[in-house]
């Protein structure tokens, strides 16, 4: 014992500053897309055509991206002969609404907003969420789970995840809500007390991901039960996870 107390003394504080700083990213993380609307030749559909999930559209404006699709795959930005298509380092890529996810070269992104008043009253001090894998991959529950961890520590925000839907605030749900995992899934949400929250995380939980053209799959959270917040990635960073609930309770400055 007195080993294992000695060797977590050398250790000293584990656990990331966030969100007074921000943990250094990795070079190759790929956040939210810049798109250069001016640069994109008129006829060239080449990013279009790489998109492995059709999350590329063209209107009036140029080229969009949905990011509720993307998976966040560097085959837009190498088709693209002109760069129109990049993306930055930005990890704040949770929104409160699907729209907002489409990206253009001409709107500023919509972040994820605050609790109403009332939900923010009963929730904003302490969240309790029921984590839902509805048919995904495991690379967004293992990136949920990180949070849990001492580095991260989301309990220091008043966060956690809990094993029953009738001790929950909400539902955290990521996979792309297979058939099979339907009535299982409308069964947790309704034994949840409300006022309750529901929170996409992921692709495939926003709108099907890599799966968005099989059958066995319903294309994500929405189409079951109604969601209040979305956080884009294949699978989204910790960092872009946090961000995404620190903002819905109103909880986050923003780091230096």
């Amino acid at each position: 014992m007195m080993h294992i107390l000695l060797s977590r003394w050398r250790q000293g504080h584990r656990t990331l500053p966030y969100p007074k700083e921000l943990p250094a990213l990795p070079a190759r993380f790929q956040g939210l897309p810049r798109i250069a609307a001016a640069k994109c030749p008129e006829a060239c559909r080449l990013c279009a055509e790489a998109c492995p999930v059709e999350a590329i559209g063209f209107g009036a404006d140029g080229p969009s991206l949905d990011l509720g699709r993307c998976v966040f795959c560097p085959d837009c930005v190498e088709a693209c002969p002109e760069g129109a298509i990049a993306f930055t380092g930005d990890h704040r890529l949770a929104t409160s609404s699907r729209e907002a996810l489409v990206r253009t070269g001409t709107d500023s992104y919509a972040r994820a907003e605050v609790l109403g008043e009332e939900l923010k009253r009963v929730l904003g001090r302490s969240l309790k969420l029921r984590v839902v894998s509805a048919g995904g991959c495991n690379g967004c529950e293992v990136d949920v789970n990180v949070l849990g961890t001492v580095a991260w520590d989301l309990g220091r925000f008043g966060i956690q995840y809990v094993a029953s839907p009738r001790h929950a605030d909400g539902l955290l749900v990521t996979g792309p809500v297979t058939r099979n995992m339907e009535l299982a899934l409308r069964k947790t949400y309704d034994a949840v007390p409300g006022p309750k929250i529901v929170i996409a995380v992921g692709a495939c939980a926003i709108q099907g991901g890599p799966y968005c053209h099989r059958e066995e799959q319903l294309g994500g959270v929405a189409s079951v039960l109604p969601v209040d917040l979305y956080i884009p990635g294949c699978p989204p960073h910790p960092l872009t996870i946090l961000d995404g609930l620190l903002r819905l309770l109103g909880k986050l400055k923003e780091p230096r």
